[in-house]
This record gives C-alpha cells, structure tokens and sequence, in this order.
C-alpha cells in the first residue's frame, strides 16, 4: 500500500492500492499507442495541450497546492509558487520546443547533410517528494515536446500529487496514454526500467538511488539522465555585499525546510568577515516562523519523514561531537509532526560529518576560510558537484565560477532552477541536463541525414 502521512500531524491522510503487473503493463502499452500518433503532431499541436495543461493548472492552483502541503509538508505560500512554476516550464517548452530541436545543417561531401531530432517513445520519470509538481515537469514538458510520451512513477509517499498532475493532463485534454501515473513499491521499478519498450530514464534523487539507476539503465543500453544530490557550496569573500548575502542564503537553506538538493548546504567565509557573516545569518535564522505549513505565515514546515528528520538530528549532533559550535537549534522538538528547529553550526571544518554529507533540512554550516584560495579548495572538496554560489564583485565572481566543479554557479544570487537554463551535476550529483535548450535533448535520436549526389 502506498501511504501519505502528513508530516505536520503523523496521520495518515490517503492510501493507495498499488499497480498490479497487468495494469503496469496496460499503461506501458497505452504508452506506447499515444506515443505512435504524438510523435507525429506538429509543436504548434503540442504546444497546444502543453498551454492547456499550464492554464488548467493556474485555473486550480488553490486546490493543486495544497496536496503538497499535506503529504510532504511543503508551506502554503511554496506550494502555490510550485504550481505556477510548473505551468511556466510546461509554456516555456510550448513556446521554444521546436527552436531548441531545429534541424542542424553540418557541411559535408553531401549536397545537403544535417542532424534531425526525432522522438524515440515512452520516457520514465522516476522522482522524489520534494518538489512533486516542479519535478514531474522538469522531466515531462521538454520529452512531450520533443514527440515522446511519459510515464511518471512518483515517490510512494506523496501519490496524492502523482494522481493530481495526471488530473492536470486528463482535465487539459491530452490523449489517453500520453502522460500516466504509475502506483509502484521502489523495489518494482527496476522491472520497468528493464522493459524493452520503455526508451529513457529521466531519475531525481539520492545519489545511491542514481546509481543503482545507472547501473540497470546502462546494462539495457538506454540513457538516463540523474539528478542526485548536493552538498552546494556557497562562497563570500571579504568585498562581498554581506546583507544581501545573508539574505539570499538564509532563503536559500529554508526553502521546503532546506529539503532542496540545490539548497546553500556549506557556507564558506573569508575569514575576515566570518564573524560578522556568521551573526548576520544567525539574526535572520532566529526569527524564522516554524509551524503549520498549511498556515500562510509559516517560513520553515516540517521534515517529510521521521526516518528522514532523525537523520538529519544525527548530522548535527555528530558534527557538534566533532567540534562544531552550535549556535541556533539542534535539539528535536516535544510535539506532533515532524518538525525540526533551524539550527546554525558554525566552526565546522572539513571532515565533520555536515562538511561531508548533504543534510537535509533547515541546517546551515559556517566554515572559515583563509582566503580565496583555501575557500575554493574546501568548495570542491566533496563528492558532489550539483551547485555552487560566489558572493563578491561581479567580475571576480565571473571569473572564480570556471574554478568551481559544479553543473550551476550564482554569482550574487540565489541558486534556482529555471526552465531557460540547463540544470545538473557533476561527480556524485549526477549524469546529463535537465530544462533550458540542452534538456530537450536529452531524450530524442540525434539522426544524421546525408543526400546525395556527393559534391562535384
């Protein structure tokens, strides 16, 4: 059974009989169908639903929303910009679709030779719970664009959203089979990334979940793209504007309850303004609102999970042991739900346990550097590589971003993504791109065309 618990609460607020095998492989099937006559329809004909879809959501966006805020926990206020955000990159993709997949002409002993874009069928999307909507049309807006159709297997714990983005499809008049839920337990996906008539993997999460996802996709030779996890630096040097800094990371680390891969995880400060960096971000940090996520006025809701906030309480209380100062927060709340304090560590250093692992929830770690040098040599040391931000002046900020092995650099402000631009990782934090015009071709056949005679 796939169960939603309201992390606000504890309590079970939906459950749902998972997919049986026959009903996975009706919907692969259903797939299959929509995708033989879409691949055939012109981007303006796509265009069209994926417009539809987007005002379907902005029409029902009250009622979208609070899905969300009640099976992950998401505030109010988040939630609704998700859906807004959702419907923007499904029209972003309606309106650029086709000059992003415009044919290639490549000089060669043709008389014409060039590089096609084509579809090659049913897409997976294999997503987490923290960003329900956003995710889903990170991956779906650019594959339905290109002519592909989608399966969508979302987290087991929110398939409240899962069934009300399918809603979003149905109400706007997509074909049958284009765009489908599937309910599945994780351990049944492996089966139908293994199924022939399945073409691509679109995965976002762990990076041990990547990789697993990495290792079945490749040993059926079809591509995958990840997006996994991040430790994200963010790096203020001495000339930097550090109100605004502290502004833009505070924001950055509390989104969704810090529950962001892309979240300011490691906030590393030349070392003379870490004191006065490190009390601007406790002043900002300490009158954060935590409470009721359904509550217009919350700030910071709770963790999704137990398991996942009981992980998060031993990242910080192991990095303490280990030195670290705690100056905000780090012990668990008395009462219901799943909420946990914002915490502030400073004096972590390279080897503590928040320093090397991507915590999750509303943590932020001060670290000291010496200067430029030491600050982008303790950035890059991690294992991931997903995003970074640089808070200095604009031309050295340009400048240091080439030296920051990461898939995204911010200078002067806040890291995001954005359906204009390509976002992804590098090392542990993932494979490929995702949105922008290097998305889109992620998932389509790149076919060469060559016509003769050959040139005279």
């Amino acid at each position: 059974m796939l169960k939603a618990v309201n992390p606000a609460t504890g309590q079970t607020v939906r459950e749902v009989t998972p997919d049986t095998d026959a009903e996975v492989n009706a919907k692969i099937e259903a797939s299959i169908k929509a995708f033989k006559a879409w691949k055939g329809k012109s981007f303006a004909e796509r265009g069209r639903l994926l417009r539809d879809v987007a005002k379907y959501m902005r029409d029902h966006v009250d009622t979208l929303g609070p899905v969300m805020t009640e099976e992950m926990g998401k505030p109010k206020n988040e939630s609704i910009g998700e859906v807004n955000k959702s419907a923007w990159c499904a029209e972003h993709y309606a309106d650029h679709a086709e000059q992003y997949l415009t044919r290639q002409v490549i000089e060669s002993d043709a008389s014409l030779s060039y590089v096609q874009h084509l579809p090659i069928g049913p897409i997976l999307g294999i997503l987490p719970w923290n960003a329900p909507f956003w995710l889903a049309f990170r991956f779906s807006a650019p594959a339905l664009m290109a002519g592909n159709s989608c399966l969508m297997k979302h987290d087991p714990h929110v398939p409240g959203c899962a069934e009300a983005i399918e809603t979003c499809f149905r109400e706007a008049g997509a074909p049958e089979g284009l765009f489908q839920a599937l309910y599945l337990e994780t351990p049944r996906v492996e089966a139908v990334i293994r199924d022939r008539r399945i073409r691509g993997v679109s995965f976002t999460g762990s990076s041990r979940g990547g990789s697993k996802v990495a290792e079945i996709a490749g040993s059926a030779i079809k591509p995958a793209v990840l997006e996994l996890g991040g430790s994200d630096p963010s790096v203020v040097l001495a000339d930097a504007d550090l109100e605004k800094a502290a502004d833009t990371l505070t924001l950055s680390r509390i989104i969704n309850a810090g529950q962001s891969c892309i979240a300011a995880k490691r906030i590393i400060v030349e070392a003379s303004i870490y004191d006065e960096m490190t009390a601007l971000m406790k002043d900002r940090l300490s009158q954060l609102k935590v409470g009721d996520p359904a509550d217009e006025s919350t700030q910071v809701g709770p963790i999704a999970r137990p398991d996942l906030r009981d992980g998060l309480h031993r990242q910080v209380q192991q990095t303490i042991s280990e030195g670290a100062t705690c100056l905000l927060g780090g012990e668990l709340p008395d009462g219901e739900g799943y909420f946990y304090p914002v915490t502030l560590l400073a004096d972590v250093k390279p080897g503590m346990c928040a320093f090397t692992e991507e915590t999750f929830g509303p943590v932020a770690v001060m670290v000291r550097a010496d200067d430029e040098a030491h600050a982008l040599e303790m950035a890059n040391d991690t294992e991931y590589g997903l995003a970074a931000s640089v808070w200095t002046n604009t031309a050295r900020g340009e400048a240091i971003a080439s030296q920051l092995d990461t898939g995204q650099v911010s200078v002067n402000g806040i890291v995001k993504t954005d359906p204009r631009l390509p976002s992804g990782g590098t090392k542990a934090s993932g494979l490929g791109r995702e949105l922008g015009p290097h998305g889109i071709l992620e998932f389509v056949n790149a076919q060469q065309v060559w016509i003769g005679p050959v040139k005279s």
